[in-house]
């Protein structure tokens, strides 16, 4: 609750300590004393705009300063979440200066006017006469009933119902949609999946084909080479290779190397040499192509065709294509399956708009049995406010199921003796909505956390 004030330097207030009671505080007087100056100050400690406009003639700053003690739970949680002590009382000071450079200080440490804002939310409710205006609206009419009716918690679970029923209808209408093309998309995708799989593919593949047909298309020069190495390093039957060559010259040094001992070395070194050009002969000779190999040509171009027709038709890579395949098949599974899926759907449906309806149904019950009791308060609330003939009835009917329910809800009054029952927007005046809303204010303020509330102009009109 705001229980001091202290403004210096606002507009025409020099100096001002105002000191406010537990229950109700009445400022009055003429235009320009400075109450709504009180309301700016206030303002100003809840995070409202601070101009520098609002600094008194001939000072450099103002400053406001408020004291709130019985802080609300929510209030306090903010305040910790945000790092302050919060021990029951709350002291905020704004300072405004004329080279616009303000300050904000929560319980003595520094704060910006955003997070002051967010932190004060719950401390006082302003009330002007313009926000009279509210009860004209229809939907305001509605929640004022929740809020009395105290339906959060069960709006709450409706919503999520109502949420989930509409996602269940979407899902639906887009396969009914679906359904309607099911058999033109099964058959493209059987085609595309087709197209795909008769070339049995697997990632990693068009390179391993490249290099295959690079082989394939150079087989007759490959061959050629092969076999001439292999000749020269291992001989063959018409002419001796290098193999051959070195073994004769082993044998020749190991003839001479009782008269030569060095010769018995180079002989052995010779003779190792033999064996290796046999060896890497042989070797050679492995990695000549075979009679499958000479015939997978033409295999291998129309395979390597088929893959440079994907990329082109798909403006994809290999593997891209691989994966989008996969995603095909399961587009595929789910058409297969469209029928038996959209009969679950639509039974999922019906029980979910059963339970809408009957949650429907609850909160309107709820809804009626509330406004009875609350027209009943507001009436005599207001005929403490002089207004002894009013009579208040909230029409309350059935409508279209939404998010907020099935109920239309307008708030009908008759001001005078013998005047009938009419929408509220069209019967009351400025004045009398004003003193509407401080009846309901004062009946809904059990409901409202809110400590503090202030009523600007209640009297106008």
């Amino acid at each position: 609750m705001l229980k001091e004030l202290y403004i210096e330097n606002l507009a025409v207030i020099e100096k001002a300590d105002i000191g406010f009671t537990g229950k109700f505080n009445v400022f009055s007087g003429e235009t320009g004393a400075g109450k709504s100056i009180l309301i700016g100050a206030i303002n100003a400690v809840l995070g409202g705009r601070a101009h520098k406009d609002l600094i008194r003639t001939g000072e450099s700053r103002a400053s406001v300063t408020a004291l709130f003690d019985s802080v609300p739970e929510g209030v306090a949680a903010k305040l910790a979440e945000n790092g302050y002590p919060a021990d029951g009382e709350l002291l905020i000071k704004r300072d405004i200066s004329a080279d616009g450079k303000g300050q904000v200080r929560i319980n003595g440490m520094p704060a910006t006017a955003a997070l002051l804002k967010d932190i004060t939310s719950g401390l006082i409710d302003i009330h002007g006469q313009q926000d009279s205006r509210i009860l004209t609206d229809t939907a305001n009419q509605r929640a004022l009933i929740d809020g009395y009716a105290g339906l959060s918690g069960k709006l709450a679970e409706y919503a999520e119902k109502f949420r989930g029923f509409s996602a269940l209808s979407r899902r639906i209408k887009q396969l009914e949609a679906d359904n309607e093309r099911k058999d033109e998309r099964i058959e493209k995708l059987t085609a595309d999946i087709d197209a795909v799989e008769k070339l049995g593919l697997k990632k990693g593949d068009e390179a391993v084909i490249s290099e295959k047909l690079n082989r394939a298309r150079n087989l007759e020069d490959i061959a050629a080479a092969l076999t001439g190495a292999a000749g020269q390093t291992g001989g063959d039957d018409s002419e001796r290779g290098a193999a051959d060559l070195t073994e004769a010259a082993s044998k020749l040094l190991n003839g001479i190397s009782k008269y030569v001992p060095e010769c018995v070395s180079l002989s052995e070194r010779l003779s190792a040499l033999t064996v290796e050009l046999r060896d890497i002969s042989a070797d050679i000779s492995a990695l000549l192509p075979d009679d499958d190999e000479s015939g997978s040509l033409q295999v291998l171009e129309e395979k390597m065709s088929g893959i440079l027709w994907l990329k082109r038709k798909y403006s994809l890579e290999t593997d891209e294509i691989l994966d989008l395949c996969e995603e095909w098949k399961k587009e595929l599974d789910e058409l297969s399956e469209c029928d038996n899926t959209l009969a679950a759907l639509n039974e999922e449906r019906h029980r979910a708009a059963e339970e809408l309806k009957a949650a429907a149904e609850e909160i309107s019950e709820k809804r009626k049995t509330a406004a009875a009791k609350l027209t009943d308060e507001i009436t005599e609330q207001l005929r403490f406010l002089d207004m002894p003939d009013v009579r208040l009835r909230f029409d309350i009917t059935p409508g279209k199921i939404t998010v907020n329910g099935m109920d239309n809800v307008e708030l009908m009054i008759s001001v005078n003796k013998g005047e009938d029952l009419k929408p509220i927007a069209k019967a009351a005046s400025g004045g009398e909505l004003s003193r509407i809303m401080l009846a309901i204010k004062s009946v809904s303020a059990d409901n409202d956390d809110t400590p503090t509330m202030i009523f600007d102009e209640i009297d106008t009109g």
